[in-house]
């Protein structure tokens, strides 16, 4: 799960598999203070679950990580107060940030079509993943031709159009890497400065390609 139960946008509802029929006894539920909140560096979270899984969840933890900062569990349990109890205003976090966000999310998407690319419109989240098969890059100059398709295009559009993103065919494994190697992902969760800048160099491409 991580944080995609509150992070859906408009006309969509994330469904837990856990609640679905017979699921509840083979699922563990993973949440992520990180995603959730954004603040990826607390590196904290939680499992739900029955009690014959969570248990050996206990014993990884144990024997891991073992413990994490108090004062952060405690600022998390915070967090979840305020809000749990204030879900149907949409002041609340969860209602706010879906809302913040779904305004990033069109406007990334209009930016890559103006170029050529082809974005998967998410339901959730803050990722767009782009098909570039249509665009004409130059990768005469890279050294490794072995690498898949999309690592050279993240590498050329980073060093010529001062744009990065990631090869999605980085989380796959070598029997489907070639399946995916047409497509990069982008994030929007960012500031609107910094989405402003990506504009500029996007609007600069566009008129190179012209």
């Amino acid at each position: 799960m991580r944080f995609i139960e509150w992070l859906v946008y408009t006309g969509n509802k994330h469904l837990k598999i856990a609640t679905f029929p017979g699921m509840w006894e083979r699922t563990v539920t993973i949440g992520s203070a990180g995603k959730t909140f954004s603040v990826t560096g607390w590196k904290l979270g939680w499992s739900i679950g029955p009690k014959h899984l969570i248990k050996h969840l206990q014993t990884v933890q144990q024997n891991t990580i073992y413990t994490c900062a108090t004062p952060l569990q405690e600022a998390l349990a915070q967090a979840f107060w305020i809000d749990i109890k204030r879900m149907d205003d949409p002041e609340c976090y969860f209602n706010s940030l879906p809302k913040e966000l779904e305004v990033k999310r069109d406007r990334m998407v209009r930016l890559l079509e103006s170029v050529g690319l082809t974005p998967i419109v998410p339901d959730g989240g803050y990722f767009i993943i782009a098909d570039v098969s249509l665009l004409d890059a130059d990768f005469s100059d890279m050294k490794d031709s072995s690498e898949p398709y999309d690592y050279k295009f993240v590498k050329w559009m980073t060093k010529n159009k001062k744009l990065s993103a990631i090869p999605v065919s980085a989380f796959c494994n070598a029997e489907t890497k070639s399946q995916f190697e047409k497509f990069v992902r982008f994030c929007f969760i960012k500031k609107d400065s910094t989405l402003d800048a990506a504009e500029a160099i996007i609007k600069a491409w566009k008129r190179q390609a012209s």
